[in-house]
C-alpha cells in the first residue's frame, strides 16, 4: 500500500474509534466555530467527499476559501464555471445562482451528484480525455496515468457554454489550457481560482499571464491535508 493509502486508511480507523466513543461529536461542535476546528476534523476525512461536503469546505487553501466566499457573498447571482468537480462543486452550489462543472471521471460525477443540495442549479457534465494521437491541438495533461490522453474537448467546454463566468475554478486536468481558456471568459470585475500552484507547472502557466492578470497567492492549512497547499486567486487586470 502507498504512503497515501496507508494515511487515508488510519484516519479512517481513527475517526471510526472517535465515533465509538462519542469524541466526533465534539470534533464536529469545535469544527462549527473555528477554522482551526474544521481543519482538524477534516483530518480525519481526506478524500472522502461525504464528510468534506458535510463539512461545508473545498478543497483549497482556506486563505482561499475565505476570499471567494466573501467575493460570492456580493453577488448572489454569480454564474460559476469549475474543472474538475467535487466537494467545491457542493460549496459552490450553495453560494451562487448556476455552476456548470466538468469531470472527466464518470464515477466521481455521479457520487458529486447525490451530494448536491435539492434544487441546486449545477450542470455538471463528464467529458473524459480520448487517447493521443499526435494530431495537431491536442491538449495534453502532465497528470500521472493521463499523459497519454487528449483534453482538447474537455477544455472546451468553457467556449461551448459561452458567455462570461463570475467565477472559474481551474482544479482537474490540463490546467495550463484551461486556465488560458478562463482568462477570455472570466467577467471583467470576475475571479479565477487555480488550485495546487505549489506545482511548478501551475506557477509557469500563470507567469505567462502576468501582463493580463493581478495574483494572490495564498498558502497554508488546506482541508483533509496535514501539509500546507498553496492557492492562487487571479483578477483581470481590466478589472482595475
Amino acid at each position: 500500500m502507498s504512503l497515501k493509502g496507508r494515511y487515508v486508511g488510519s484516519a479512517r480507523v481513527v475517526r471510526s474509534a472517535l465515533g465509538r466513543v462519542g469524541a466526533l461529536d465534539t470534533l464536529d461542535a469545535w469544527a462549527q466555530r473555528s477554522r482551526i476546528g474544521t481543519w482538524a476534523r477534516s483530518l480525519l476525512s481526506i478524500y472522502d467527499i461525504e464528510e468534506l461536503a458535510a463539512l461545508d469546505v473545498p478543497w483549497w487553501t482556506f486563505d482561499s476559501i475565505g476570499r471567494v466566499d466573501g467575493f460570492l457573498a456580493g453577488r448572489r447571482t454569480a454564474r460559476v464555471f469549475e474543472w474538475g468537480s467535487g466537494a467545491s462543486t457542493i460549496w459552490l452550489s450553495r453560494r451562487a445562482a448556476s455552476v456548470t462543472a466538468v469531470e472527466h471521471d464518470a464515477q466521481w460525477a455521479d457520487r458529486v451528484r447525490e451530494l448536491l443540495p435539492e434544487g441546486a442549479d449545477v450542470d455538471l457534465r463528464v467529458v473524459a480525455g480520448i487517447p493521443a494521437v499526435g494530431a495537431p491541438g491536442e491538449v495534453r495533461s502532465a497528470k500521472s496515468g493521463a499523459t497519454d490522453l487528449d483534453f482538447r474537448t474537455y477544455v472546451e467546454v468553457l467556449a461551448e457554454v459561452g458567455g462570461v463566468f463570475d467565477l472559474i475554478v481551474v482544479d482537474g486536468r490540463a490546467r495550463e489550457a484551461c486556465l488560458r481558456a478562463a482568462v477570455a471568459q472570466v467577467a471583467p470585475d470576475g475571479l479565477i481560482v487555480v488550485d495546487n500552484v505549489e506545482r511548478a507547472r501551475y506557477r509557469r502557466a500563470i507567469d505567462e499571464l502576468a501582463d493580463r492578470v493581478d495574483v494572490t497567492w495564498t498558502a497554508g492549512l488546506t482541508p483533509g491535508l496535514p501539509y500546507p497547499t498553496r492557492t492562487a486567486l487571479l483578477r483581470s487586470r481590466q478589472a482595475g
